[in-house]
């Protein structure tokens, strides 16, 4: 288990998470919605996290779920660097209703981040914009590479949802134990 403090200006923040755990969480960040989504994204990875955040949400959302995102990203680099034992590439594909999202990852120690799932809009007063920004934040700060793509779906909610739960799934294949792997890159490190 890793612990991480986080405190800036705008946000303050503490977060404890499992990497093989059982999908439990306590989430509070003060935006329900995300806090769904982030109990959504611990089941389906299996994870176990603990997240608090006391941020600036009179003024934006904006502040806590970029931060929310650094913070999880970096106990996920703390849990899963350096690579060994692991599959390394996960990739899953989630259906909500008419909503399809496709992710793919790799733990690459590489960051880098492909999003066409969903534009701008509201999910009650959540901005859905901020959802790339936190996928964003934690990719880079996790040494992630993620593509993930809305194959097709009409409802924010739906395909939001489908977001969480598709690079959750890809995460929890990606860190799969398999002790034939060794090391896996023809590098011999990542």
């Amino acid at each position: 288990m890793v612990e991480i403090k986080r405190e800036t200006k705008e946000t303050k923040i503490e977060a404890k998470l499992e990497l093989y755990g059982n999908g439990k969480s306590s989430i509070k960040t003060g935006i329900g919605f995300f806090d769904h989504m982030l109990e959504s994204f611990s089941k389906h990875s299996l994870l176990d996290l603990s997240l608090v955040c006391d941020g600036d949400i009179h003024v934006d959302f904006h502040h806590s779920v970029e931060d929310v995102g650094i913070v999880i990203g970096e106990a996920l680099k703390k849990e899963i660097f350096p690579i060994k034992n692991i599959e390394r590439f996960g990739e899953a594909t989630v259906v909500m209703d008419e909503a399809s999202v496709n992710c793919a990852l790799d733990l690459s120690n590489r960051a880098f981040l492909v999003f066409e799932a969903v534009g701008d809009g509201k999910i009650g007063d959540f901005d859905v914009e901020l959802v790339e920004e936190f996928f964003r934040a934690l990719c880079f700060n996790a040494g992630i590479t993620a593509h993930i793509i809305c194959q097709r779906g009409k409802n924010k909610h739906h395909i939001v949802e489908a977001v969480f739960k598709s690079f959750a799934v890809a995460l929890r294949r990606a860190v799969a134990k398999n002790d034939r792997v060794g090391i896996p890159s023809t590098k011999g490190v990542l």
